[in-house]
């Protein structure tokens, strides 16, 4: 046995021992988290266990060394005399690990009864003996093949293998030698992340024995003999500890016959990423460790389907990435629906396992966006179709077999999808709360899947009204009541995909049967005017004070009614997307807004044309950095409020302005184009294509307002210095190359100066508004 690695942990919390048992059910359950080459685990069985007793250890501790050699030799390892590679002494330097000083007792044992519980509690929520609900199909583990397994186990331990024993019981259990080491037992299938770039290799199965008296857990690899059982193999055991030693918390790694340790790079990393990595994750969740206000990953599917799915889908649909038309970055969407896709192919497989069918469900899927879900959805064999408000340029890319429609939804007695088996709101926005009212008045075996993203009610925006949840949480929670209201059990899942907000909520049966739909109906019409505030039917009339916006009548809107719409008030998003990026500020105001924090920055020195049109001015104005909010509070108030109704307000104006500033970390000052240096080949070829198409098709705004003019020449500003250098903008090229570094008027070819840059970083296909032109 060696320790291989030590890390300190700092606990001003007093999280210690439960916060290390919450950092050990991380990496328990949810390993991919740390090691990126894992897609998961399937924990297939708990059990509560006990070791033997140690007396029959004691005994064999204090027979003759060749009995005890005889028991180090079954187990496959040399007598340990000294430290082992790696091995050290509580204190960090060499000498015996842990387990040789028997006079230390360690730190699990001094706690008392309380204590145990607390510690005991992260662990014990799982049920020991319940197994972990698995993906419909795979070959689940039963418990009592895994009571033989350590039945056989355990009894291996006393007859030949008394150093795993030890190892099992660590140092403390010298102190009670009548004692029974009690332990959860849990036995988990590690996935490994299917990938091309890596060797496939397959799960494997390991038993985990967590002893929460003695603050350790202890992995143990699982191997098939010739008959095809199961067994412990004695290569590949670590175990992670947790000790109390001088008021100090400790966790270590050990490994049981490191000479033995064998690494694959994926399921069994190497030791020093274990004594590495692992464990300085383990630290700081120890001390940082809360209850997670969300499901796992993939609770709800099986990982080792999910994985297979992705990994095809993700080669099979990659192109997308290079033919994306969108202004969308690719990388995130691309793959983003190709996970749900995946996600969903998995679940609607083990759905029809269930039921004992064959056919595909059909869907529809609500404010389709791009539409790229729905695509691969079709492509894979589900009928079904994509209604947007908004057509797409990527549509054109699918063909006739992917259904897209540019339509508007309103929830209203003809927005109904009675044949439909699913209705999918993808990031759905003002639609999200209605998805599950449309699937229970569509028909009684349509089911939902919604992916919350923007906060919106039945009518305009969602607002918060429990300050002791986030505002997502919050949300999620009332997407889930709306569900439970109209009828469905809901579910909720977390997915994986490259987004801060990636938790579903899946309605996919009833609560109620079929013939309590009428009166399950009028429970879901109160509860959405109760949301709006809108009586349920008509009544007796209301005062005008008393009546909320969309209810002008207070009787329950019969023209509303009369039209069939649900609630009074719901309006879907414009046809027209409104662009609030500053772009469509008026120019003269923005060439304002430039002046003034030009004008804060220098110093207050009067900006006009300069005076000396000849060369560079030796002693060059760069003036000074201020905060957004310094600048901020230098600017009239009407100003202030403009900028407001834009996304990103004074920031983003300034951004776009990115010839005349560079904001970074809050702060803006003015950009001096000296120091920008070519980094030629660094950047995509679009945008190297962009800037040899728009060199000198722009004023240069320093030239014509800076108090010292540019600070570049002539020939190395990308910019025109003056009316007579204005070129006019060539069309985008994909075969265009760069110009040179400094390239000079084209009449004159002039050689540039040493140390004379132009910089590649400027975006010439959107200039900013104030480029005095």
């Amino acid at each position: 046995m060696a320790e291989v690695g030590r890390a300190a942990v700092r606990d001003p919390g007093a999280l210690l021992p439960g916060g290390f048992w919450a950092a050990v059910a991380v990496w328990l359950e949810r390993p991919q988290v740390a090691n990126k080459r894992l897609c998961g685990v399937r924990v297939e069985s708990r059990r509560g266990a006990v070791l033997p007793r140690t007396e029959a250890r004691g005994r064999s501790r204090r027979s003759s060394a060749g009995p005890e050699q005889e028991g180090r030799a079954a187990s496959g390892c040399g007598r340990e005399d000294g430290p082992g590679p790696g091995q050290r002494s509580p204190e960090g330097g060499p000498g015996p690990g842990p387990s040789a000083d028997l006079e230390q007792p360690h730190g699990r044992l001094q706690l008392g009864e309380d204590e145990r519980e607390a510690a005991a509690a992260p662990l014990l929520a799982g049920a020991p003996g319940q197994p972990r609900k698995a993906g419909v199909g795979e070959d689940d583990f039963p418990a009592s093949d895994l009571d033989s397994l350590w039945d056989d186990f355990s009894r291996s331990l006393v007859r030949d293998n008394q150093d795993m024993l030890a190892f099992l019981t660590g140092s403390g259990a010298g102190s009670q030698p009548e004692a029974q080491r009690e332990l959860d037992v849990v036995l988990r299938t590690v996935i490994p992340k299917r990938s091309t770039h890596c060797p496939l290799s397959a799960p494997k199965r390991e038993i985990v024995v967590q002893d929460v008296l003695n603050g350790t857990v202890t992995f143990l690899p699982l191997e098939e003999d010739d008959t095809g059982n199961l067994k412990v193999k004695m290569s590949n055991v670590y175990q992670i500890q947790l000790s109390h030693i001088k008021e100090e918390w400790f966790i270590s790694v050990l490994i049981f016959c490191p000479e033995r340790w064998h690494s694959d790079g994926i399921v069994y990393p190497k030791v020093t990423w274990l004594a590495g990595e692992l464990l300085a994750k383990l630290a700081r969740w120890s001390a940082e460790s809360r209850q997670s206000a969300f499901k796992s990953t993939l609770s709800l599917i099986s990982i080792a389907k999910y994985s297979k799915a992705y990994q095809g889908l993700k080669e099979k649909y990659k192109d997308m990435v290079k033919a994306w038309p969108e202004v969308t970055d690719p990388e995130k969407f691309v793959y983003e629906d190709v996970a749900i896709a995946a996600y969903l192919l998995v679940l609607w497989e083990d759905e029809r396992a269930e039921r004992g069918v064959t056919a595909k469900q059909s869907f529809v899927d609500l404010g389709c966006g791009n539409g790229l879900l729905v695509h691969v959805l079709s492509s894979e064999g589900h009928p079904g179709r994509g209604i947007d408000i908004r057509r797409r340029k990527i549509w054109d890319m699918y063909g006739p077999q992917t259904r897209l429609e540019e339509s508007a939804i309103t929830p209203n007695d003809s927005t109904l999808f009675p044949d439909v088996d699913w209705l999918i709101g993808n990031h759905s926005d003002e639609l999200t709360p209605w998805i599950p009212v449309i699937a229970a008045r569509s028909s009684y075996k349509c089911r939902f899947f919604v992916l919350p993203c923007c906060f919106f009610d039945f009518v305009g925006r969602y607002h918060r009204r429990q300050s002791e949840k986030t505002q997502y949480r919050g949300y999620l929670d009332f997407i889930t009541e709306v569900g439970a209201t109209c009828g469905f059990h809901v579910e909720e899942d977390c997915l994986r995909i490259p987004s801060t907000k990636r938790v579903c909520l899946i309605g996919k049966s009833r609560t109620y049967p079929p013939a309590g739909e009428a009166s399950m109906d009028v429970q879901r019409t109160r509860y959405i005017h109760r949301r709006r505030g809108c009586p349920p039917a008509p009544g007796a009339a209301a005062s005008s004070a008393d009546r909320p916006d969309g209810c002008p009548d207070g009787r329950g809107t019969p023209d509303v009614q009369a039209e069939g719409l649900w609630l009074p008030g719901f309006r879907p998003r414009e046809k027209a997307e409104r662009v609030r990026n500053c772009a469509t500020l008026p120019r003269d105001f923005v060439d304002q807004v430039v002046l003034q924090v030009a004008d804060l920055l220098l110093g207050g020195k009067r900006l006009n044309p300069r005076s000396s049109p000849g060369g560079r001015l030796k002693a060059w104005n760069r003036g000074e950095s201020l905060s957004l909010s310094e600048v901020a509070d230098k600017l009239d108030r009407e100003t202030l409020q403009r900028l407001k109704r834009e996304c990103g307000g004074l920031q983003t104006l300034l951004r776009n302005s990115h010839q005349v500033f560079e904001v970074l970390n809050g702060s803006v000052h003015i950009r001096d184009w000296r120091e920008e240096k070519c980094q030629k080949g660094k950047h995509p070829e679009a945008k190297r294509t962009l800037l040899s198409g728009a060199f000198k098709t722009r004023l240069c705004w320093f030239f014509t307002h800076h108090p010292d003019g540019c600070a570049l020449p002539s020939h190395c500003c990308p910019f025109a210095h003056g009316p007579e250098e204005l070129r006019p903008p060539r069309r985008k090229r994909r075969s265009c190359e760069l110009p040179p570094p400094c390239e000079g008027p084209a009449e004159s070819q002039a050689p540039a100066p040493r140390g004379c840059m132009v910089s590649e970083t400027f975006p010439f296909s959107s200039p900013p508004p104030s480029m005095g032109t």
